[in-house]
């Protein structure tokens, strides 16, 4: 997600004359930068947090073109994970047939599958210090990233013994 919005920003404030604060900086031009990032979700437009990433969803796909940016954090999210899973992939075949360029994170295992299976697509990830369970900020090329969801959650005081039982339902294939 700061990979994402660092890239997003920094297009932006190119295109703003800000100068870019990089060793080596290329910017393409863009007709359009078309992003869905964080929670649109509106009790008053009755919107749940996934009608309103498929709102979003929607505009991008009909607008897109092979000039434009297009940055989706958590694609699939809000949802059953599988439905999610399928509604993600046929949007990106969709942004790829268009040629837009597209920059997407996700825990959906699915996705990153798909990231490795697709010659259109690179995987890459942050890279994790597992001893301060934190990110480096470092960015992985080719190699999708890992949630490490329980060794945070137990960082985080989430009791041990529920995460325990996380894990026990993660290693006999219950969750």
């Amino acid at each position: 997600s700061v990979t994402l919005k660092t890239i997003g920003l920094f297009v932006l404030m190119s295109y703003c004359g800000f100068p870019v604060s990089a060793d080596e900086c290329f910017i393409p031009k863009f007709d359009g930068v078309y992003v869905d990032i964080g929670d649109e979700q509106s009790i008053e437009q009755s919107l749940s947090t996934f009608s309103a990433h498929i709102s979003k969803l929607a505009m991008i796909t009909n607008k897109v073109t092979e000039n434009s940016l297009v940055i989706l954090d958590e694609l699939g999210s809000g949802t059953d994970p599988q439905e999610g899973t399928a509604i993600s992939m046929a949007v990106l075949d969709t942004l790829i047939e268009k040629k837009s360029f597209v920059l997407v994170t996700t825990h959906q295992g699915i996705l990153k599958n798909y990231g490795y299976t697709n010659p259109c697509c690179i995987n890459a990830s942050v890279e994790f210090n597992q001893s301060t369970l934190s990110p480096s900020y470092r960015l992985i090329m080719g190699i999708p990233g890992e949630s490490h969801a329980l060794d945070i959650a137990q960082k985080s005081g989430l009791p041990g013994f529920i995460c325990k039982k996380a894990r026990n339902y993660i290693s006999t294939e219950q969750a």
